[in-house]
């Protein structure tokens, strides 16, 4: 689904005329907008993955726990 925000040169404008008017069409069509929105865009993550990412959260933190009741950290 491309959007084109296109823009000729008219008669006597200046670079920094035309410069200004796209970015007016390109804000009008909603461009900027959209493309923050898929910035940080993230895969919804299986739950398989999730789960893998939560065992492994859990034995760090056990990992942790134990060298705390040891005195290394």
């Amino acid at each position: 689904m491309a959007i084109n925000a296109e823009v000729t040169k008219n008669e006597g404008e200046t670079a920094i005329n035309l410069i200004r008017r796209f970015s007016k069409r390109v804000q009008g069509v909603g461009l900027i907008q959209k493309m923050r929105k898929r910035r940080y865009y993230a895969r919804v993550k299986s739950k398989k993955v999730q789960r893998k990412h939560t065992l492994k959260v859990i034995k760090r933190r056990e990992e942790i726990m134990e060298l705390i009741k040891m005195g290394k950290l």
